[in-house]
């Protein structure tokens, strides 16, 4: 009987539809421990005493604590390290195989998981690797092979893969009667459509792929952006150039993504539109990988989601959706360097390379490389002076540093590009303001917070902040309390705004008023220093001293900024009460707000890609 690796820690959330691509029977997690009868060992000698590294186990640990930190850059050396010690290990090998994979070394890959294979384990990384090797060297015949016996990808993706394999051997009516068997499961009907659509449309039959593509079979499968794009060309090749612009207008207004602004353009000037969104059998397969990415994206770990999505890049180099999703999961895994690499891979003649420079200084920032990300952006604007959302984003960044002046002068150039505000440009309002805020510039940035507040009179972020500030401030009390009680009916689970609401009530004196949503706020923020810092004043003030200073020495556990530390330590010595008669006299200075955090996303993100939230800005809901 073939062993079977146990679930590693991926904790998977999927949803329906994600369950229905994966094979909600065959879902088989990857990067696990063996769960073979463990080899006998020798009882500690001499040998115990070598460094860690150069034994099994230790090498072992090392390979799957860098796996579990989504350090793969590490964990691949580590692995064959461990494997050189170790090589018959089913685990290391699996997760040998996940590591690779997840850094786009599918080549790599391959070669661990036909070893595992061999043993019959079954591994979910293994079938997926060899898959993809087999399709990167064009041999169906082998994918036909490697997706029996047991092994399996998951249900719907082995049923996609297969009827492309019978495609790549040259038999379309075998790959439609695959389509067709697979569209009969209503749950599978839409991806089996778009799949079937493809390959008619890449045979020749655009009629076909037409119908396909506008009928009610392919459902939801047919709103996605590669859908609508497979539909424009071959609209194209139809001579039916009027009605794909009329569709690619309504999808995608005129201004609002740099690829659809290509594409229109090439429609309206009478130039060739090829069909390319798959031009071989290959590209199929890449095309399910990538579909199956996309659905896991957001709905299981994003390390799971990764695999299909890196080898989707890896077999498909060109396909700048899947390599953006690729950095995008990178970058919430906090891998930055490997999500920059990726970005890189983007032409600079393609459509999406200012979405994807932006990306890599974005990468550069989170990584702590300040200096870089400006480089970066700096670069860029001065090549696209005219594109608002490249300088909105060298001006996100320049406030994300500090820097509050260079950045005003870059968000006064990214307004004036847009001389007609639309609702969607609240942030940038939003981000002036608080940069003149920084500077001392009060009557400016107010008018930019009633801006924000015009453009979108609901949003908590500039509610809370512009609320918080007029409390800060002594100014329009009531209009400021009214502000911030509104924006925790917007965001009640945002724990910074509730947090607001309380510390306002603790500015106006009202501390009884101020328990309850302070301490909702320390729930919904548990680990936040200022916020459980501002749930020991309140405590204190309302003669709760114990509580209060068992939440000061909370709050100094939790990394607070090195001014704020140095005050909760004299609040802890002295009492609240004292420490605010020394900052009124001006004998010690009253706490400085904390830099903001970024607060606004780059538009015409592809609609593929998974939908990236953008940050609150804080004022630090003063001290």
């Amino acid at each position: 009987m073939p062993s079977r690796l146990p679930a590693l820690p991926v904790r998977l959330r999927l949803s329906a539809l994600a369950l229905c691509l994966a094979g909600a029977a065959q879902i088989l997690l990857i990067s696990g421990a063996a769960a073979e009868t463990p080899r006998p060992r020798p009882r500690p000698g001499p040998e115990a005493l070598r460094p860690v590294e150069d034994s099994p186990a230790g090498a072992y640990l090392a390979a799957r604590q860098a796996s579990a930190q989504n350090d793969f850059a590490a964990a691949v050396p580590l692995y064959a390290r461990a494997l050189a010690l170790d090589p018959g290990n089913h685990a290391l090998l699996d997760g040998a195989i996940a590591a690779r994979l997840a850094t786009g070394d599918v080549a790599g890959a391959s070669q661990a998981a036909r070893v595992l294979l061999a043993d019959r384990v079954q591994s979910q990384a293994a079938v997926l690797a060899v898959v993809a090797a087999d399709a990167a060297a064009g041999d169906f015949a082998a994918i036909k092979s490697d997706l029996s016996g047991g092994n399996t990808i998951g249900q719907m993706t082995d049923a996609l893969i297969l009827a492309w394999a019978e495609l790549g051997q040259g038999s379309m009516s075998d790959a439609m009667a695959a389509f067709d068997k697979l569209a009969a499961d209503r749950a599978m009907r839409g991806f089996a459509s778009f799949h079937k659509a493809l390959a008619m449309a890449l045979s020749g039959d655009f009629e076909g792929a037409d119908k396909l593509l506008s009928g009610p079979e392919i459902g939801q499968s047919g709103q996605t952006r590669r859908a609508l794009v497979a539909r424009v060309e071959v609209m194209a090749q139809l001579d039916r150039r009027a009605e794909a612009l009329a569709l690619l207008d309504q999808a995608f207004p005129p201004g609002s993504d740099g690829a659809m602004e290509a594409l229109r353009a090439r429609l309206k000037g009478g130039d060739p539109v090829a069909f390319d969104v798959v031009t071989s059998p290959r590209d199929g397969v890449t095309e399910v990988l990538y579909d199956m990415a996309t659905a896991l994206s957001g709905q299981a770990d994003d390390g799971y989601a990764l695999l299909f999505a890196r080898t989707a890049v890896a077999l498909r180099p060109s396909h700048v959706e899947a390599a953006m999703l690729s950095a995008q999961l990178l970058q919430r895994m906090d891998q930055q360097d490997l999500a920059a690499q990726v970005y890189a891979l983007i032409p600079r003649d393609n459509p999406a390379f200012l979405d994807a420079e932006i990306g890599r200084a974005n990468a550069a920032l989170a990584a702590g490389r300040g200096d870089e990300a400006v480089t970066i952006l700096q670069g860029l604007a001065a090549q696209h002076p005219q594109d608002a959302g490249v300088v909105q984003s060298l001006a996100d960044t320049l406030r994300r540093l500090g820097r509050f002046g260079e950045a005003v002068t870059q968000y006064d150039k990214a307004i004036a590009l847009r001389p007609t505000p639309k609702p969607d440009d609240w942030p940038l309002y939003y981000a002036r303001a608080i940069s003149l805020s920084e500077q001392g510039r009060w009557p400016e940035a107010e008018a930019d917070f009633r801006k924000a507040l015009d453009l979108n009179p609901n949003q908590p972020q500039v509610l809370n902040y512009l609320g918080y500030s007029y409390v800060d401030r002594g100014e329009n009390l009531d209009e400021a309390l009214k502000m911030i009680q509104r924006a925790v009916m917007a965001a009640p689970d945002q724990g910074y705004i509730v947090d607001s609401l309380a510390w306002a009530y603790f500015r106006l004196g009202r501390y009884q008023d101020a328990v309850v949503p302070m301490e909702r706020a320390s729930l919904l923020e548990p680990v936040d220093p200022i916020v459980t810092d501002h749930l020991g004043d309140v405590y204190w003030m309302v003669g709760r001293r114990m509580e209060a200073q068992f939440q000061w020495r909370r709050a100094l556990s939790f990394d607070p900024r090195p001014a704020d530390a140095e005050r909760i330590r004299r609040k802890l010595e002295l009492g609240l009460d004292k420490v605010l008669e020394e900052e009124k006299a001006g004998v010690l200075p009253a706490p400085a707000a904390p830099v903001p955090e970024d607060a606004t996303v780059r538009d015409g993100a592809p609609a593929d890609a998974a939908p990236v939230e953008a940050a609150p800005v804080t004022n630090g809901n003063g001290g």
